[in-house]
């Protein structure tokens, strides 16, 4: 018994066929996998719901900052009733890291005032009483940013704050006066 020859070319029929088949399958794989994995882009939600959205995200964790970093350390003695304001000048979304503590209990309000426009348009971040914080800060506008610190206790209290990140100086406000403290760039 022969056998009939199977060496013959697809037909065009089946050509087409497998070509539009492989085109819609090409086209989903876009949609429900590369564009949410690699653009971020999830118009069926399909991304979120596989976990691909993370993939696509387009933030890049490294800030080039136009300024040199800088540290600093300051130390203040507050009597019974007694406030001092402690503020950094910083650009837009220039970065810094804090850690503040106080041999006793104080009230501080951590807030901002744009450049410029004055405390009328201060905007306060946190509030509260406490001996310590510790954290980072991104400024959200051009201005001066840092805390406002009252002993309303009967004893005296030490206060210390160190503080690092892309400011230019500070600014000490306290006993109804005001003075600049330049603050020079590390250089090691």
């Amino acid at each position: 018994m022969s056998q009939p020859e199977t060496n013959q070319p697809p037909s065009p029929r089946r050509i087409l066929l497998a070509v539009g088949l492989a085109f819609i399958l090409g086209t989903a794989l876009i949609v429900v996998a590369i564009l949410p994995a690699e653009f971020g882009m999830d118009p069926l939600g399909t991304g979120q719901m596989l976990g691909l959205n993370a993939l696509g995200a387009e933030t890049n964790p490294f800030e080039e900052q136009p300024i040199p970093h800088r540290t600093d350390s300051v130390e203040f003695e507050l009597s019974p009733f007694q406030s001092v304001e402690y503020k950094y000048t910083l650009d837009s979304d220039a970065p810094m890291i804090f850690s503040w503590q106080a041999s006793g209990e104080l009230y501080y309000d951590m807030h901002a005032e744009p450049a410029g426009l004055g405390e009328d348009y201060a905007e306060s971040f946190e509030q509260g009483n406490g001996m310590s914080r510790t954290g980072s800060f991104h400024a959200p506008f051009t201005g001066i940013h840092g805390w406002f610190w009252e002993n309303r206790g009967s004893r005296t209290v030490s206060l210390e704050l160190h503080a690092s990140g892309y400011f230019v100086d500070s600014t000490v406000f306290r006993d109804g006066g005001d003075y600049s403290r330049v603050i020079d760039p590390v250089t090691d």
